[in-house]
């Protein structure tokens, strides 16, 4: 009896096993139909599954849909932003110089010997001025912020008084222009021409920028080539350099973007993008001898600038009322200070040039010569954040916090700063 039951086991054992069997080998041979009905090599298939490569062209297609993205963003901030890019050129009434042979002392004489060659032959070199004629001394780039004619630039671009500027729009339209204002601690200008419904370009926000961002930077190269493009990343931020160049003084800028997008001459004046297509840096210098190395103002040094003189017609600077000096290393070590940074108030060489100017708002907050300003509204002040600076992006009213250091102890002061007279 017991082997009986052991052999009904085993039967159905064997019948289930067939079963299952039966319906994996169907369903195998299902699938398979299907994929060599198909173009799938399917040997290819297996082996693309063991060694992972649809997990590798799944990558790969991601990443083209990353680059098709990133393309297509700077293609529409270039569209964007190009109709409110203009050049600036720049002309001058230059004297005509000519030049001639005068006649040596006693050539009346030698004449009657050699006759009017003389004065050819033995003549002084001189030169005359006979009148003057228009040239095309220079040339930028700018960028329009309001559709009634408000555009910006570098100073450096326009600091010609004697020079006349003209805005040449992409529709080859000119425009003279009329320079408003000029940032003596920025390389920067507003200028305005008589138009309206034109095409702007918006500011952005250049707080939190990124290295290895994206950016796109437009402007007339060489003075030629209007409207040329280049991209790039933003290769560091808060960067100090000097700028200058031939006939023009030289400058520290101070807090400028650092980018491998190229800049060459031609390009100062113009926008630094990012791919929404908003300023957030005015492309202003180049590193010479150097690849790939430009400089940019960040856009939020201009918000002020460009408001006050759009409601006011000026520039209205914040003023605190101190003379003083930025510390720095060899600084501390000269005068023995416990810190390496900060705003030294001093006074100046002569005796009337007071460290804190009475009645100034420093004054009235109480700072006293000697004092070092180590924090202007709770930002460490040092040579890439000077006080200058600090000030410069406030307005009269504003109230700071000062955090000073006298005598060995820090001390929190607050002052409303006021307009400079």
């Amino acid at each position: 009896m017991e082997n009986e039951q052991k052999t009904r086991i085993f039967i159905r054992t064997i019948i289930t096993a067939v079963l299952i069997s039966s319906l994996f080998g169907a369903a195998t041979g299902f699938w398979a139909g299907t994929l060599s009905g198909s173009d799938t090599d399917l040997a290819a298939w297996f082996q693309g599954a063991l060694s992972g490569e649809e997990v590798k062209n799944a990558a790969a297609e991601r990443r083209t849909v990353v680059t098709i993205d990133q393309e297509s963003s700077i293609i529409g901030a270039v569209e964007s932003a190009s109709p409110a890019v203009v050049s600036i050129i720049v002309t001058k009434d230059l004297p005509i110089i000519e030049r001639y042979y005068g006649a040596p002392p006693g050539s009346d004489f030698f004449r009657r010997f050699f006759g009017d060659d003389f004065d050819s032959f033995f003549g002084v070199p001189q030169t005359e001025e006979r009148g003057t004629v228009r040239r095309e001394i220079g040339g930028g780039t700018g960028f329009i912020v309001s559709a009634d004619g408000y555009i910006i630039t570098n100073r450096h671009v326009v600091e010609d008084q004697g020079a006349e500027y003209t805005v040449l729009m992409n529709d080859e339209s000119r425009h003279e222009a009329t320079v408003l204002a000029q940032d003596t601690l920025h390389d920067i200008a507003i200028l305005k021409i008589e138009a309206s419904g034109l095409p702007t370009v918006p500011l952005g926000d250049s707080t939190d920028l990124k290295v290895g961002q994206t950016v796109v930077a437009i402007g007339n190269s060489l003075g030629e080539f209007r409207n040329t493009v280049s991209v790039g990343v933003i290769s560091g931020l808060a960067r100090s350099v000097t700028a200058g160049g031939l006939g023009r003084p030289n400058e520290l800028l101070l807090g400028v973007i650092q980018t491998d997008a190229s800049i060459n001459p031609g390009n100062s004046g113009g926008p630094l993008l990012n791919i929404a297509g908003q300023v957030i840096g005015i492309n202003t210098a180049m590193a010479a001898g150097a690849e790939n190395i430009g400089f940019a103002i960040p856009v939020n040094e201009i918000k002020n600038i460009y408001e006050n003189v759009k409601t006011y017609g000026r520039i209205i600077r914040p003023w605190l009322g101190i003379r003083y000096v930025m510390i720095n290393q060899t600084l501390k070590e000269d005068n023995n200070f416990t810190v390496d940074y900060g705003a030294l108030i001093v006074r100046g060489e002569q005796m009337t040039d007071l460290a804190v100017i009475p009645g100034s708002p420093a004054d009235k907050a109480g700072l006293r010569e000697n004092d070092i300003i180590l924090e202007f509204n709770n930002a460490k002040l040092d040579n890439l954040n000077p006080l200058a600076n600090a000030i410069s992006r406030l307005r009269p009213g504003d109230e700071v916090t000062l955090k000073i250091l006298r005598q060995g102890e820090e001390q929190t002061l607050r002052a409303t700063l006021e307009e400079m007279k």
